[in-house]
């Protein structure tokens, strides 16, 4: 059965609406870029296997909790 007090987007404020739109692009763009990195770089330079990162980077949102974890701690130095 549906909630009765789901807002629609029509509803939302346009400073929400703003930051839905502003928050999903940033975490497509730290998920794009954090996909790319993984491709690139050879696997001896990341902590674990790339296909697990790949798939959390992928999977988890996480407003941009995982493509950050993967820069922070998935790549060596």
């Amino acid at each position: 059965m549906p909630a009765k007090n789901k807002k629609k987007w029509r509803d939302l404020s346009v400073r929400t609406r703003r930051f839905i739109v502003v928050a999903g692009t940033a975490e497509a763009c730290l998920k794009a870029a954090a996909l790319v990195d993984i491709k690139r770089r050879p696997a001896s330079q990341i902590r674990g296997p790339k296909w697990a990162w790949a798939t959390a980077v992928l999977l988890i949102n996480s407003c941009g909790g995982a493509p950050l974890t993967y820069f922070f701690l998935g790549r060596r130095r």
